[in-house]
């Protein structure tokens, strides 16, 4: 992670602004499928409980990130509809990389409406599901159902448990190896997938082989 991204660098240095910008930004543009959400919420937990940099109450900072969350998707969403058959055939570019996009669109494909909310705890799924959602004109009223579950158990979630995580000695005191270990965490369901797509292909492949 770029010190840039590094999430109490972020934290001291744009504040709570800085947080809600991030999360917003990763819950559903384009360009925020890079920002460190999951780490960055867990250390605004821990900071809170601190009381380092942020000193705004807990229920406060929950509910602002949460309402960024959400509106984050909103704007996927919106986006996505307006115009999603466009993105589908554009190319790649530095920052736009289609296979994101795909991963999303097969994640959205599985889970359906449900995706909305599991895809919260997937980063780069996370902020291509709501585009993908719009673009394949999912119901408007079920997307924000799911949306509003998915985005204040997600914020809500990561960041209540940094707060009392973060007030435990060991993890004050071990916080990047902490952070490292929630990415981890974070990307296992995509790394079990795609052993799942791998294994799936190979057994397609002998099937066409033995025909």
């Amino acid at each position: 992670m770029t010190h840039y991204l590094d999430p109490e660098f972020l934290i001291s240095t744009f504040g709570l602004i800085g947080i809600l910008t991030v999360v917003f930004a990763e819950s559903g543009l384009l360009i925020g499928f890079f920002l460190p959400g999951d780490s960055l919420l867990f250390t605004t937990g821990l900071l809170v409980a601190d009381g380092t940099y942020l000193h705004q109450p807990l229920w406060l900072i929950c509910l602002l990130v949460s309402a960024a969350a959400v509106a984050g998707d909103q704007v996927g969403y919106l986006f996505g509809r307006r115009i999603g058959p466009a993105l589908f055939r554009r190319e790649d570019s530095r920052l736009f990389k289609r296979h994101n996009l795909d991963r999303a669109r097969e994640f959205f494909d599985k889970y359906g409406a449900r995706s909305i909310v599991l895809a919260r705890f997937v980063p780069v799924v996370r902020t291509f599901t709501p585009i993908v959602a719009g673009a394949t004109r999912m119901h408007y009223r079920t997307f924000v159902v799911y949306n509003v579950i998915g985005g204040v158990l997600w914020s809500i979630g990561v960041t209540v448990l940094g707060y009392f995580l973060g007030q435990i000695a060991v993890v004050r005191d071990h916080i990047e190896l902490i952070l490292i270990g929630i990415v981890v965490i974070s990307v296992i369901p995509i790394g079990v997938e795609l052993l799942r797509g791998r294994a799936r292909s190979r057994r397609a492949a002998t099937k066409h082989d033995a025909s």
